[in-house]
């Protein structure tokens, strides 16, 4: 049984967060029999102070938030619902109500994946490096990759940390230009990851 601490009004604020990406979708507010209704139907159901009545998120459009997870904070006065959406959140039509594009992230491994597709598709007359070992072909970027596991291996061998870390960092940056020369991207890899971690 989940304590919560609901304001004068009889409500709490719910924080509602896509389980698999993380990205906060969107802000409601339930009353206990909303929290109930969403734990009895596992479709998340707010209390809408402006209609003045309970209402499941997507009754209308379809695009319902999937109950995963409830969790009450520290204080018991908000709740952070993690959902499956089925379709945009937003009724504005957007993934988010913060107009954000809801996919999944590796952080900072997907934006220098960005950085990368970008260079090998808008190579200049000023070659980048990436720019120009995409123009050699997948044979050379495959040699970059092996040559690059050897160092690894040689550095992990030796005492150095600072040598080690920073050939590893050179093999998984040639390792994210091999993955786009075969026209897939690390996530491609998770998923298989995540298979074999279910199996």
């Amino acid at each position: 049984m989940i304590e919560i601490k609901y304001n004068s009004e009889g409500l709490v604020p719910a924080i509602i967060q896509d389980s698999e990406t993380k990205t906060v979708l969107m802000l409601g507010y339930m009353n206990a029999e909303a929290l109930e209704q969403t734990k009895a139907t596992k479709k998340v159901t707010f209390y809408s102070r402006s209609k003045q009545r309970l209402w499941m998120k997507g009754e209308e459009s379809g695009n319902v938030l999937n109950l995963v997870s409830i969790k009450n904070d520290c204080d018991k006065d908000t709740l952070l619902i993690n959902v499956n959406p089925q379709g945009p959140t937003c009724h504005k039509g957007t993934d988010t109500c913060w107009e954000e594009n809801n996919s999944p992230t590796l952080g900072f491994l997907s934006e220098l994946e960005s950085v990368i597709q970008d260079r090998k598709d808008n190579a200049s007359d000023d070659e980048s490096y990436v720019a120009s070992l995409f123009k050699k072909g997948i044979n050379k970027i495959a040699q970059k990759v092996g040559e690059e596991a050897v160092e690894v291996v040689i550095e992990a061998k030796d005492s150095n940390d600072n040598l080690f870390l920073n050939e590893s960092a050179d093999l998984l940056f040639h390792y994210l230009m091999l993955l786009q020369a075969k026209g897939f991207k690390l996530k491609d890899i998770v998923k298989v990851l995540e298979e074999r971690h279910k199996s």
